[in-house]
């Protein structure tokens, strides 16, 4: 570290922070009570550990970054090992394919860096940080499993989480050990669910080993992991999860679906809960249905201008089915909810059918289905259609019947909104038709067709600029055009105030109008790829070619478009 404190003595001496005796003197300290020059320095007063950080950073030409905030990574972790992070002073923050971002408190040791390289087959994208930094951080994150509850909870107070009780008749089974609002179990449940909310997690998911139990949160569609805990408490916190899910909690050879609703704060939170049996025992995992992050303006959403033009047209129509398609957590909803909010007015009659209601909508009649009582969506869709409903949204069609039901509606003077599962928008005509439907039949009832993504945007805090060669850009879909205005392509870099270099998500959305042309190409039995063609040339906007767009305004990074779209 010798080296590196006089590098550091001389830009702070650069800087106007030392002159040249007092830098001797500090480094003389240094070396004789055997403490980091950084450590020195901070306790002199000379600089904060921020201000070291920025100017390292700074002379080295390399991002800083607050390891305080870093959610760590295990998987990460796996790529350099312990002894090698402890020898060499550095962390592993985040890895790509081949390329690991690692933390360094000297970033001009330019062998210690190779050997690094060459001990884990990587390139290394380097960030600063301080020595007492990463060795605080690695201690965590390199830290065995815990071992009781007591030790993972802490200093953790639940008094601002609290389930909401509903009316439901009560098992009858004596579960004091995993009822007790006092209990550890039932406090490290509450914990989960509290880190979840507050870092913004759309789902936990509780996978069990066979010597563990892992507990990782989807935050912006990445899955991280989130604790280890003893394989012990595995039952234990799967009891807990079942009785506030009014689940039987005997039952561990089938799955259990289930809801509950607690208060986070000052707000209610719904929780949707899946349980899977699987080879180490039940997997469970919790969706998480914050309404007060639900986005119900259609103007918010962010749509490109022809998509927005296209889904406000295809609103204001009296009859017809407007379908957005993609999988599951593809935002779907949120885009369905929005045009239901849109449309929605004292004059109309909005009905939705929903497996299960996801968000409660001031003013809007929402029918859970309930297969075990004998409602299904088909079902539910024809009561609904002698309830007199001017806009029916139907949470999903799955089946010929209910398929034929939505489109006989939409034929007949309603406005149908739902969702199917497939790639694109024109694959949505062959699925229709491979589920039983005259094509004449989709061509009459069809208004428009979404398919949807969402993607990860940058983190306009620490993106920088990327460098792309045209050949490159070319290949992802890019258009001569594209470069007759300048560009600004970004990527992640990674900072406390993001998650790897992103933070959020936004909609990328795919739509086709169905046209006079496409409806007689459609009833002509047309292939899709005519009909794909036909759209392009009436002004559609694919879904790479959306994440190519907002990827040049710098939203998004081209790696993230790659990943989340395919290459039209």
């Amino acid at each position: 570290m010798t080296q590196f404190a006089k590098k550091l003595r001389a830009i702070l001496e650069k800087a106007g922070k030392l002159d040249a005796t007092a830098g001797e003197a500090l480094l003389n300290e240094s070396l004789q009570e055997k403490r980091p020059f950084t450590e020195v320095l901070v306790k002199k007063g000379v600089a904060t550990e921020a201000e070291l950080v920025a100017l390292i950073a700074k002379a080295a030409n390399v991002p800083p970054i607050d390891l305080s905030k870093l959610t760590v990574n295990k998987e990460v972790l796996e790529s350099v090992p312990e002894d090698v992070a402890r020898e060499y002073c550095i962390f592993p923050v985040d890895r790509i394919g081949t390329i690991i971002t690692v933390a360094v408190a000297n970033p001009f040791d330019v062998l210690k860096l190779d050997d690094i390289r060459i001990i884990t087959g990587c390139q290394l994208r380097i960030v600063v940080s301080t020595a007492e930094e990463i060795e605080k951080i690695r201690g965590k994150g390199y830290q065995k499993e815990t071992e009781s509850v007591d030790g993972i909870l802490g200093s953790f107070d639940d008094a601002d989480v609290e389930l909401k009780e509903t009316d439901v008749e009560e098992d009858s089974t004596d579960l004091s050990a995993i009822s007790d609002e006092d209990s550890p179990i039932v406090k490290l449940v509450n914990k989960m669910i509290l880190d979840a909310c507050n870092t913004g997690a759309s789902d936990i998911h509780i996978e069990p080993f066979e010597k563990k139990v892992i507990v990782r949160y989807r935050k912006d569609g990445c899955l991280y992991e989130a604790m280890s805990l003893p394989k012990r408490m595995q039952n234990n916190i799967t009891s807990r999860i079942k009785i506030m899910s009014k689940l039987d909690i005997a039952e561990k050879r089938k799955p259990q679906d289930g809801k509950f609703q607690m208060k986070i704060g000052h707000k209610a939170v719904d929780f949707r809960v899946s349980i899977l049996p699987v080879v180490w025992g039940e997997k469970t995992v919790f969706r998480i249905l914050d309404s007060s992050n639900l986005a119900l303006d259609i103007k918010s959403l962010g749509f490109e201008p022809k998509a927005m033009e296209d889904y406000l047209w295809a609103c204001a129509q009296p009859y017809g089915m407007i379908l957005v398609t993609g999988p599951t957590g593809s935002g779907k909803s949120t885009t369905l909810y929005s045009a239901v909010k849109h449309i929605a007015a004292p004059d109309i009659n909005l009905v939705t059918v929903e497996d299960p209601v996801e968000y409660q909508l001031e003013g809007i009649n929402q029918v859970p289905v309930n297969p075990k009582a004998g409602l299904t969506f088909g079902g539910a869709l024809r009561s609904i259609l002698r309830q007199d409903p001017d806009v029916v949204l139907l949470g999903e069609i799955r089946d010929h019947e209910t398929l034929e039901i939505a489109v006989k509606a939409a034929l007949t003077g309603h406005q149908v909104l739902s969702t199917l599962h497939t790639n694109d928008a024109p694959s949505t005509i062959t699925r229709m038709v491979d589920m039983g439907m005259d094509p004449f039949m989709v061509a009459s009832s069809t208004l428009l067709i979404c398919a949807q993504r969402l993607g990860r945007k940058l983190c306009a805090n620490c993106k920088k600029r990327a460098d792309i060669p045209k050949d490159v850009l070319l290949r992802l879909g890019a258009i001569e055009s594209d470069f007759e205005n300048p560009m600004e392509v970004y990527e992640p870099a990674g900072c406390p105030r993001c998650n790897n270099g992103y933070k959020g998500r936004f909609a990328l959305l795919e739509t086709m109008r169905m046209s006079e042309a496409i409806k007689r190409m459609v009833v002509e039995r047309a292939h899709i790829a005519d009909i794909k063609k036909q759209a392009l040339a009436e002004g559609m906007l694919t879904l790479r070619r959306t994440g190519l767009l907002n990827a040049f305004r710098g939203k998004t990074s081209l790696q993230e478009v790659e990943a989340s779209t395919m290459a039209d």
